[in-house]
């Protein structure tokens, strides 16, 4: 384990397979030794910020009820946001253009960033309207769409997708293929994984190495957001993500993915407090999303009823010792007239 840290010293990105595998193993004082590698990584590539976007989670159903889908959009304005998220199918009824339809409507309204679509909805949106992927999302940019989330991803191993879904996820290639191509049409994406199921850390390294393997190619990944699954599938055996398999993981991905993908976030909705400090702790600068809610229609996404407030961030950044920014979907600055976390 010493060993493998003092070559992540010199080279965080360099260790074959089987180092990022034992590390992931690290425990005790090997653990702590190597949470504090992956924060001094993270404080070279983007200095001591804790930064978060203000969104908001929208239903992609409302495109068949614009004018509650006006009201939402002129709220979540209203409350500072400066993103929006779709994620979700389409309703039946609605046209064969319904997607590229809902994010004009959304865009045309106010000047938010529709990061909207995982790869699974952007082959089900072209396929509705008889397109090859690329067009739709080609379409879909010039109405106004700013990124995709590359969730879905699980772990990109065709075994464990079956088990996960019963076989109803998308195959791993084609999941690549699909964020290949809004990379190439232009939009960024964030990458993920869902780990602490039935995955083992040989897996979850080449998961995280085929995400490198794409950022090598088109540079689209704005950030990894690693999740531990919550939601259990009946039927599957999953160990369940300990505290210590979190820490090893955000610190493995901070160190693998070095030099490729910058950001790493604490994915707050799906971790208690005291994890969340201690990845913050350990390799990852993000928080994510407030994920407002807001009073007219607060149920919308699968995180319905979790919120992050300003006072929120503030204490965690407090026993952090580090300072907030609030940034844009691809970690820009937010314009002055619409900094709400002061």
């Amino acid at each position: 384990m010493r060993s493998w840290l003092r070559v992540a010293r010199d080279d965080p990105a360099g260790l074959p397979d089987d180092g990022y595998e034992a590390l992931l193993g690290a425990d005790g004082d090997e653990l702590d030794e190597l949470c504090a590698l992956a924060d001094a990584v993270r404080h070279r590539t983007v200095g001591d910020d804790l930064t978060v976007v203000v969104n908001r989670n929208l239903d992609p159903a409302l495109v068949v009820k614009p004018e509650h889908l006006d009201a939402l959009v002129d709220e979540a304005w209203s409350l500072g946001a400066t993103e929006v998220c779709l994620q979700g199918p389409l309703p039946d009824e609605a046209g064969a253009d319904a997607a590229v339809e809902l994010v004009g409507r959304i865009t045309d309204r106010a000047p938010l960033h529709v990061h909207a679509f995982r790869p699974a909805e952007v082959e089900a949106a072209a396929a509705r309207r008889g397109s090859t992927p690329e067009a739709f999302l080609t379409a879909a940019r010039a109405a106004g769409l700013g990124s995709v989330p590359g969730t879905a991803a699980r772990i990109l191993d065709d075994g464990i997708r079956a088990t996960l879904t019963g076989g109803t996820d998308i195959p791993a290639a084609r999941w690549t293929e699909l964020i290949r191509t809004a990379h190439r049409v232009g939009l960024r994406s964030t990458a993920t994984i869902v780990y602490g199921h039935v995955e083992t850390p040989a897996q979850q390294v080449a998961h995280l190495r085929a995400l490198a393997a794409i950022q090598d190619g088109t540079g689209g990944f704005t950030e990894l957001i690693a999740m531990p699954l919550v939601d259990v599938p009946p039927g599957v055996d999953a160990r369940g993500a300990t505290p210590r398999e979190t820490r090893a993981l955000h610190a493995v991905a901070r160190l693998l993915l070095h030099g490729r993908i910058d950001h790493v976030q604490a994915a707050w909705p799906k971790l208690d407090r005291d994890t969340v400090l201690a990845v913050l702790r350990g390799g990852a600068d993000d928080l994510g999303g407030l994920l407002l809610d807001g009073d007219l229609d607060p149920g919308a996404g699968p995180e319905s009823g979790r919120t992050l407030t300003a006072a929120d961030v503030h204490d965690i950044a407090g026993a952090l010792g580090r300072p907030v920014r609030q940034r844009t979907t691809l970690y820009g600055e937010v314009g002055p007239e619409r900094v709400t976390l002061r």
